[in-house]
Order: structure tokens, then C-alpha cells, then sequence
């Protein structure tokens, strides 16, 4: 028997378009105050990303809304419409992982 001082836990796996063209990754710490509506967007590329701290509630599209709290992952698919990332009573932060193409930069576009 083996015991061995590393534990492997897998939080995501998470698939994508089969025209993804990924050279680099930018990895932001972004903080949001307080009671923000984030407001739905969309961006150029997947990202993928980790609560540090604080909550918010997420939601994809039409889909389920659910809370996202410390040591939550999650991710945004390229072009679609995040509804909702919207902070609590506390400050959230976390860990953006964008995923770009050869030249390109994270981009945020606002839908309403």
C-alpha cells in the first residue's frame, strides 16, 4: 500500500468548441465591491475561473442561477451571454483564466 502526500481532485472538466485556438493564457485577480450587478456580457474567448473570496450569483443564458462561493470554479463559454455575476453583502475576488488566440486580448462586451 501506497500512501502518498499529494491528493489529485479534479473540480472541472470542462469541454470546448472544436474550434478553439488557444496560444496563451492571461490570468487575472479581479475584485468586485459590494452589491455590484456585474450586468450580462460576453467575451472574446472561454474563460475559466476560481473564487478567492466572497460569493456571487452566476448564471449562464436562460440557465440555472447558482451561488458561487470560495474555492468555486467556473467557466464562460466564448460569445455567450453570462447573465448574471453579481456580488453579495461582501467584496468577491477571484481568478479569470482567459484562453486567447495568437495577438488577442481578454475583451469584455456588455449586452444590456
Amino acid at each position: 500500500m501506497t500512501d502518498s502526500p499529494v491528493a489529485r481532485t479534479t473540480l472541472m472538466d470542462q469541454k470546448l468548441a472544436a474550434v478553439t485556438s488557444v496560444s496563451h493564457v492571461e490570468v487575472r485577480r479581479i475584485s468586485i465591491a459590494p452589491a455590484t450587478t456585474g450586468g450580462a456580457h460576453t467575451h472574446n474567448g472561454p474563460v475559466f475561473g476560481t473564487i478567492e473570496s466572497g460569493s456571487v450569483t452566476f448564471q449562464i443564458g436562460t440557465g440555472t442561477e447558482i451561488v458561487l462561493r470560495a474555492g468555486d470554479v467556473f467557466y464562460e463559454p466564448a460569445g455567450v451571454v453570462v447573465s448574471k455575476f453579481d456580488t453579495a453583502a461582501e467584496p468577491v475576488v477571484f481568478l479569470g483564466y482567459f484562453l486567447l488566440d495568437d495577438g488577442a486580448v481578454p475583451e469584455i462586451e456588455f449586452t444590456s
